[in-house]
């Protein structure tokens, strides 16, 4: 099979480039590079430059070339962010993705797989989450994510654009053989923050919020290792021939944030001096997703499910690549890669956010 996967070269999106290309598809990536890396795809995988906000663009890369689905991960996706920049999250999120389902529909395309978010159910009352929990986002980011989830609805009901949408929490790790990792600028997410406090590259690590009701006061997340999400997309798009579907993905096994220190520590080797701060808004005390119609009706199931394991294959691809991918290669900068698509101009992506703080 083609596919076209918008936001590959971001952190999940690459993995899952990963994971199609192993499975014998051929795979085109469109991304604004505004988080993502050139230098996480193959060499061979055919980036397009290019931002969503910009129908134009992305009709002209539809009309060359016939895909078999869509795999769409670009978004913006910091909760704490969408706190303080509500309208940006909003617009950027929803009407992307809206010009996006609008090109699929027009060229014919059938399927198309979501990355969304359990940030949607915001304080659930059960866990772990279920699929049919109240959707009650937390969040404008949350938020934000739903409405492209009810787009997507009016799409199947009126056109025929069957959908997989999967809701999970932190991905985490990398790629097991080293392909591929996690380099966010600035860096938000938690074991890549331990992991630097570890090797001496951060002075102290803050951790938000240390009174929630958990055992030991701080937040409790479900962390899914990059590969076995990325595996769980490929799976949710076997399953969208003739309807659409919608899962929950995680391991169902909570972690505190203390015990990833915990965890960090024991895989380093290496005390991790950190410190107690302030909560940030819309983050529920804990947030664990249930998986369990994903495996009963895909059979998938996580490979790399121990905390510890997660944290060693993000800890290796650190201590390969301190720097992340910088240098950024000269192409990063390139309009188009490997398609001879007509060149537009391509707008940056509209943001009034401050640099979110470390969690």
């Amino acid at each position: 099979m083609h596919y076209l996967v918008t936001g590959g070269a971001g952190f999940v999106g690459s993995h899952v480039v990963l994971a199609l290309r192993d499975a014998g598809h051929s795979v085109v990536v469109f991304d604004n590079l505004s988080t993502g890396h050139r230098a996480a795809l193959p060499p061979d995988v055919p980036l397009i430059v290019g931002d969503l906000s910009d129908p134009a663009r992305l009709n002209t890369v539809m009309e060359y070339e016939r895909f078999d689905a869509v795999l769409h991960f670009a978004a913006l996706s910091l909760v704490a962010d969408s706190m303080r920049a509500p309208f940006t999250y909003l617009r950027h999120n929803y009407l992307n993705s809206l010009h996006l389902v609008e090109l699929c529909v027009r060229h014919s395309i059938r399927r198309f797989v979501f990355s969304s978010t359990a940030a949607l159910f915001g304080t659930p009352e059960q866990q772990p989450i279920m699929e049919d929990a109240t959707v009650n986002p937390g969040s404008p980011y949350g938020e934000s994510k739903f409405l492209i989830e009810r787009v997507l609805h009016w799409a199947e009901k009126i056109h025929g654009l069957h959908s997989a949408c999967l809701r999970y929490f932190n991905a985490a790790g990398s790629d097991p053989s080293g392909r591929a990792g996690e380099d966010h600028r600035p860096e938000t997410h938690l074991i890549p923050l331990a992991i630097d406090t570890a090797l001496g590259r951060r002075p102290r690590l803050s951790i938000f919020g240390s009174d929630y009701p958990t055992p030991d006061g701080t937040c409790v997340r479900d962390y899914i290792h990059v590969t076995d999400l990325a595996r769980a997309h490929l799976a949710a798009l076997e399953q969208i021939g003739t309807r659409s579907v919608t899962y929950n993905v995680g391991n169902t096994t909570g972690f505190s944030n203390l015990e990833v220190v915990r965890s960090v520590e024991r895989v380093t080797g290496r005390r991790i001096d950190w410190c107690g701060a302030d909560r940030r808004p819309g983050d529920p005390a804990i947030l664990i997703a249930g998986s369990e119609r994903l495996r009963r009706e895909t059979g998938w199931t996580p490979h790399i499910a121990a905390l510890d394991d997660i944290v060693e294959t993000a800890y290796r691809w650190r201590l390969a690549h301190p720097d992340g991918y910088a240098p950024l290669p000269a192409m990063q900068d390139a309009r188009v890669e490997s398609r001879p698509v007509p060149a537009f101009s391509v707008p940056p992506v509209a943001t009034a956010m401050h640099p979110p703080a470390p969690s």
